[in-house]
């Protein structure tokens, strides 16, 4: 079986290296911007200020042969299998984000609030985070 990513976007952010990026975005994440490319413009159209999104981010810069690590790079820590971990490296590197969206502009760009991804990280996709209010 074959399967094709289409990347829909790529991530502008202040972190330019591994070492500049939090662990987490709450542990000091800085804003970034969220381009989104010319032909999936039309799939931004309802985002609005102030919408939570998870974000699906392909972490490029990723080790894809790890399979056992000590978590947050932790010397003590016992060597644990990368899916019980949020590593980046990883197989396939994917990036699960949750963000709120600050601003929207014409041009597909979406100002978002912290995030602890480097500059330039390819988008893989967005999706709206629904709020539903169970009723009694």
């Amino acid at each position: 079986m074959e399967s094709t990513i289409k990347f829909i976007g790529k991530i502008h952010s202040p972190l330019k290296s591994l070492d500049d990026c939090p662990r987490q975005e709450d542990e000091g994440a800085p804003a970034a911007t969220i381009e989104i490319f010319a032909e999936y413009l039309e799939g931004i159209q309802n985002i609005a200020p102030g919408t939570d999104l998870l974000l699906l981010t392909w972490l490029d810069k990723a080790d894809r042969t790890v399979l056992k690590l000590r978590p947050r790079n932790d010397p003590n820590a016992p060597l644990t299998g990368v899916f019980s971990t949020r590593s980046p490296d990883r197989p396939n590197p994917i990036g699960i984000h949750t963000v709120k969206v600050v601003s929207v502009s014409a041009d597909g760009t979406i100002e978002i609030c912290g995030i602890e991804v480097l500059d330039q990280t390819p988008v893989v996709d967005i999706k709206h985070i629904w709020k539903y209010k169970v009723s009694e």
